[in-house]
């Protein structure tokens, strides 16, 4: 008996169409960075990336609970002493609405080269006509 190393040659990639309209974006996040990371694969190998590309329609349609959509704030520093910048969770998604659901998807991925490189297999759209219909993606219900 051996233990199984998956092969590059092995890996097979899906292309998945989400519809984030009316999503609650914690659980959309994290069903997106198992399909990313390959987790829903049998051939699942945590230090390589056999996940799936990920389309994202209608970010800017996506949901939060309770009183976050008000309270939720991301932060960022300017690299200058109190450069700190706060941005109110309304104002990013009413600015750039890919933004919310792409830092929401990288924070539940690894922080690390497997980590950038498996995020770079996400792409997200604000609308609903996105550029990958040669891809022909599979429509996924959550």
């Amino acid at each position: 008996m051996g233990t199984y190393i998956v092969k590059q040659a092995d890996i097979k990639r899906k292309w998945y169409l989400i519809d984030a309209q009316g999503q609650v974006l914690g659980r959309l996040a994290s069903r997106i960075a198992q399909l990313l990371r390959g987790k829903h694969k049998i051939l699942y190998s945590p230090h390589l990336d056999v996940g799936d590309h990920v389309v994202v329609v209608n970010a800017a349609k996506v949901e939060v609970t309770g009183k976050k959509s008000s309270q939720k704030r991301y932060y960022y520093h300017s690299g200058y002493p109190g450069g700190l910048r706060l941005v109110p969770f309304s104002k990013l998604l009413s600015e750039k609405p890919t933004r919310v659901l792409e830092k929401a998807v990288k924070g539940m991925l690894p922080h690390n080269k497997l980590g950038r490189e498996m995020f770079r297999k996400l792409r997200v759209y604000a609308g609903p006509e996105h550029s990958q219909q040669a891809q022909k993606p599979e429509l996924l219900e959550l």
